[in-house]
């Protein structure tokens, strides 16, 4: 492929970059910001996502040879100098790689269950909301070999910039889905015959002593809330102890935890 010089910001081939952060908030209909050389490597070797084009600084191109081989043939990569990229970005862009990724159409909780292997481990979050506990819980996720995870409707999009970048491109690695009727799910989850353990420092559990059958669902809330009583009284409960006068931990971290606990 053959690089495309832009000089001009205003330049209508890069209008999807302009002003990053404002259109983060806006949303992209239907398209997302890939960032960094290990995420953009991501997006180009997915099946489930397409890139639209590139957007690289032009010290930065030299680098990222072995990456754009894996990209189509067609696909623009739009060359910028330090400047051009910042007033396209609406920032300063030290990392000065990024991508446009098109989003797939959403498939229901259910035919993503359906795709799942005998033996699965899904992670569950409810209400997260915070762009850098979904990024963190995306990477464990992948680091500890879950295969799938699960979100209830209120939590944030996996495919924020910032939660993509957090989760250094596991959110696009990991299969995932959302649902509305949390009632249901975990219905729908016992038909199918998952355990389904719920974290919370109140938990009746010690992590250490929790043994996981072939299929789990392991659930996260919100820091300082946690999750909603009307869950937890359906599910089992499990906890992380700690030291005595103190039992909370960030969600990222006590994901990790637990994930490796039940990891296979």
């Amino acid at each position: 492929m053959d690089p495309i010089r832009i000089d001009d910001p205003r330049d209508p081939r890069v209008a999807a970059y302009l002003d990053i952060r404002e259109r983060d908030l806006a949303g992209r209909q239907g398209r997302f910001v890939a960032e960094g050389k290990v995420v953009l490597d991501l997006l180009l070797s997915s099946r489930r996502f397409t890139a639209e084009s590139i957007l690289i600084l032009e010290n930065r191109l030299g680098g990222l040879e072995e990456v754009l081989r894996k990209a189509q043939a067609d696909l623009p990569v739009y060359v910028v100098a330090g400047g051009v990229m910042d007033a396209i970005a609406g920032f300063h862009m030290h990392r000065g790689i990024l991508a446009i990724g098109r989003k797939e159409t959403p498939h229901p909780a259910g035919s993503l269950l359906d795709a799942l292997p005998a033996q699965a481990l899904i992670v569950v979050p409810v209400g997260i909301a915070n762009h850098d506990n979904m990024g963190s819980i995306f990477r464990n996720a992948a680091a500890f070999g879950a295969d799938a995870v699960l979100m209830d409707g209120t939590c944030c999009d996996p495919l924020y910039r910032k939660a993509i970048r957090v989760s250094v491109g596991a959110a696009l690695k990991i299969p995932f889905a959302s649902f509305t009727d949390t009632a249901g799910f975990t219905a729908e989850l016992d038909r199918r015959g998952y355990d389904q353990f719920a974290l919370s420092p109140r938990g009746r559990i010690d992590i250490r002593d929790a043994r996981r059958g072939e299929r789990l669902a392991l659930y996260l809330g919100t820091e300082g809330e946690g999750l909603p009583e009307s869950l937890l009284a359906r599910l089992q409960t499990v906890r992380i102890t700690m030291s005595k006068g103190f039992d909370s931990l960030n969600v990222a971290a006590a994901s990790a935890i637990a994930l490796h606990h039940f990891s296979r």
